[in-house]
């Protein structure tokens, strides 16, 4: 069977959405597509899977089990061309830094920062020939 698949999306639970759709919004230039009580939905102009927060807590969410916080061990990656340009913005902007820029010997130059919600935004460069 051939599924095809339209759109992706990546859901988290947050106790503030608001907040962390904002810092997104503010800094990495994300626009709402939906939002209402307990629930936002962001997609970046660019491209790419839509970011949904969700009030942690919602009477709705399904299923129940699963309806802790988002944050242990997730990293929200993003890709980026100019990664030091951005730190200098971060930084401008009060941006909390949990990692300053560093690169791996693989070739992999990465930063991460805290959103209100204590989210790790973890940004990714790609340096060639590394």
């Amino acid at each position: 069977m051939d599924i095809k698949v339209t759109s992706f999306a990546i859901s988290l639970n947050v106790p503030v959405p608001e907040a962390s759709a904002g810092f997104l919004i503010r800094h990495l230039g994300y626009a709402v597509e939906m939002e209402s009580d307990g629930f936002v939905s962001l997609r970046h102009p660019g491209g790419g899977s839509n970011l949904v927060f969700l009030r942690t807590g919602l009477a709705t969410f399904q299923p129940p089990e699963v309806a802790g916080r988002a944050r242990e061990g997730l990293l929200l990656v993003h890709v980026v061309d100019n990664l030091d340009e951005v730190h200098q913005q971060f930084l401008a902007g009060g941006v909390d830094v949990v990692t300053p820029p560093e690169t791996e010997p693989w070739g992999e130059r990465f930063a991460q920062y805290r959103d209100p919600n204590g989210l790790i935004i973890q940004l990714v460069q790609w340096k060639p020939d590394t």
